[in-house]
């Protein structure tokens, strides 16, 4: 008696989308594609949101990453001191004053190597 070998899946056909979606489009792709209802779909990527706030919070990991597509990093950035008499780039010979600015948080999102594979195709 020979073994059986299950069938494969045959590799997905994508097509290029010509028209940026809204979160409904995504939605009802979603859904159609996975055979969840709309609202099931919406609460994933709801809980999705939550996660990734929750990693980038102040006492959080400050960093999610999205396996093979994307990471998303909280960055801090320091305060900067105001500056006085710095030359105008703009206006050569000129002075000018650079106010303060206080530290801040900036994301930064970094695309990983399938997210970066799906451009060049």
């Amino acid at each position: 008696m020979a073994a059986k070998k299950a069938p494969k899946a045959p590799a997905k056909k994508t097509t290029a989308i010509q028209e940026k979606y809204t979160k409904t489009a995504i939605l009802n792709t979603i859904s159609e594609d996975t055979g969840l209802t709309k609202k099931q779909v919406g609460e994933v990527l709801d809980s999705l949101g939550d996660i990734i706030e929750r990693h980038l919070k102040k006492r959080g990991a400050g960093e999610f990453t999205l396996p093979g597509l994307l990471k998303i990093k909280a960055v801090k950035r320091p305060a900067r001191p105001a500056r006085k008499g710095v030359p105008n780039p703009f206006k050569p010979g000129e002075l000018m004053d650079i106010p303060k600015k206080p530290a801040s948080v900036r994301v930064k999102v970094l695309p990983l190597k399938k997210l970066k594979s799906f451009a060049e195709q």
